[in-house]
């Protein structure tokens, strides 16, 4: 009779198995936006990675796991990278190489009740730091953090406005951890129970604690989205598309019209004749008008990508600089190395320029409003300091154009409502192409999308609020918190050990045989 797992005793059928697992959270995200699978999503991973034999094969579970999860939530990218998006998901998938020997740790056979709950904190902190590193610009940024996924429930979005989107990553994960053990071990289903039960009471306080945005008025602020535009001279004939767009916004009394990235073509100071005709526009509309340039400067080398703020009277001088850019799309890391990308995908052939500080632009009538660029809107860091430098509305202008038939598009868009609410700011995020949105204060959606099938305009009255969010005024406390947790962790094991290389018993060694004694008659 074949025993339980034979199946999996292949380390190739075992892997396919942990990258499936690892995949499985792509569904709680847009589009599926299962929000509620993202509390069971973990559950066949953390099952496999714990009946490892070995904690090293749990942790190529975790490798092939992460590898799975990053393929998944970046698959829209295979048509630009080709195989180097398999490559970079395995080189990112070994971060959770330690995470599933940690699930096998605490986990493994019948776990106590002591285990259960220290892998209810242990495996979460854990989740977090996996995150923080691949959050770093140079290795992709912040794109799909499992607590993103929550970016359309209510009390989530309370409690992000606490503790950003690494509270609720935290969260998730920490409730896979419960369900794994109700569902696999009998004996350890009440500390299993009494994790999510203390979950639950310690996230609801927080839900009832955080506070709720104080209204201050509102703003009427309209997106300008043109849809796709290909082609000879695309360039001319988006600006032209753009530009009769916005004339029907005359006499609706707007606050300011947004246009998407790369809206521009041209660098304004070299083409007077288009700032001339942004600024009849704001002139029309009695708006300024903040558009997008992608192009080489004229004032300094280099091809920028820039939020420009153009007023009746033409360019206001307020200019911000992307500061983030896409690796591989925007620029190539080591290109001495990795210059090759070029050949198998549609990397960028020129590195773009970095801005060097953010910026918050007054638009008139008092309104202070920070400008991100493209998937800067997936760093929670920027738009927070945005709020604390004092802007009053959050602006993101996007272009999601090379991946139009794909679940980037409304990913991306919903990202905006994470932000809105980490902050207590409401967010504009204005595309070229889809998906356009507005978000309030407490990161509701206001108005209607414009999608990726839409060119047009739409006109949001915008609420504004004021105060200051525990988050924005704590930052990520959260991931602090997952590092101490981790470090005692360390200190705990290292301290464990020493006192087991301390306690072990001698090992018995035979008495030493001298010159004399004969090997079959000692003594002798």
């Amino acid at each position: 009779m074949m025993r339980p797992g034979y199946w999996l005793d292949s380390p190739w059928r075992r892997g396919i198995v942990a990258a499936l697992a690892g995949a499985l959270p792509v569904f709680a995200f847009p589009a599926p936006s299962w929000w509620w699978f993202a509390y069971v999503a973990l559950v066949p991973w953390i099952l496999l990675a714990r009946s490892a034999p070995t904690g090293r094969r749990a942790a190529y579970d975790g490798w092939f796991g992460g590898l799975g999860f990053m393929l998944a939530v970046h698959h829209w990218l295979l048509p630009s990278l080709h195989v180097f998006t398999v490559v970079i998901a395995a080189l990112l998938g070994a971060l959770w190489a330690p995470w599933g020997w940690l699930v096998r740790r605490f986990l493994a056979g019948v776990p106590s009740a002591g285990q259960v709950g220290a892998a209810v904190v242990v495996l979460p902190s854990g989740w977090l730091v996996v995150e923080l590193v691949r959050s770093w610009q140079g290795l992709g940024g912040p794109w799909g953090l499992l607590g993103s996924s929550q970016w359309q429930v209510e009390p989530a979005l309370r409690l992000a406005s606490v503790g950003g989107v690494w509270l609720l990553s935290f969260l998730v994960v920490a409730v896979n951890v419960a369900v794994a053990v109700l569902a696999s071990v009998r004996e350890s289903r009440m500390p299993a129970v009494a994790g999510l039960v203390a979950t639950a009471a310690a996230t609801s306080a927080a839900w009832v604690w955080s506070p709720r945005p104080d209204g201050d008025g509102r703003v009427r602020i309209a997106v300008v989205q043109p849809g796709v535009v290909d082609g000879v001279a695309s360039t001319d004939r988006r600006f032209a598309r753009e530009e009769a767009l916005t004339r029907t916004l005359a006499g609706q009394n707007l606050d300011l019209v947004v246009w998407g990235e790369s809206s521009v073509g041209f660098d304004l100071a070299d083409r007077p004749d288009l700032a001339n005709r942004i600024a009849a526009l704001s002139r029309l509309t009695g708006a300024d008008i903040m558009v997008n340039v992608d192009a080489r400067r004229s004032d300094r080398p280099g091809i920028y990508k820039s939020s420009v703020l153009v007023g009746p009277n033409g360019p206001t001088g307020d200019r911000y600089d992307k500061e983030r850019l896409v690796p591989f799309g925007e620029y190539i890391p080591a290109r001495s190395l990795l210059g090759w990308a070029t050949s198998v995908g549609k990397a960028a052939g020129e590195d773009r320029r970095k801005g060097t500080e953010q910026v918050v632009m007054n638009v008139g009538h008092g309104l202070r409003v920070g400008p991100m660029i493209c998937f800067e809107t997936a760093f929670p860091d920027m738009s927070r300091h945005l709020a604390q430098d004092g802007a009053e509305v959050l602006l993101a202008q996007s272009s999601t154009s090379s991946f139009q038939r794909s679940w980037a598009p409304e990913q991306h868009a919903s990202l905006a409502a994470l932000r809105a609410a980490e902050t207590g700011r409401p967010m504009v995020h204005a595309t070229l192409t889809g998906v356009s949105a507005v978000y309030g204060p407490s990161g509701e959606r206001i108005g209607s999308w414009l999608g990726t099938d839409a060119s047009g305009t739409m006109v949001y009255e915008v609420p504004l609020a004021r105060g200051v969010t525990p988050y924005v005024r704590f930052g990520d406390w959260p991931v602090h918190a997952a590092l101490l947790v981790l470090a005692a962790l360390c200190a705990t094991e290292g301290a464990r050990a020493f006192r087991l290389r301390r306690t072990a018993p001698e090992p018995l060694v035979p008495p030493a045989r001298t010159v004399r004694e004969s090997p079959a008659r000692p003594g002798r």
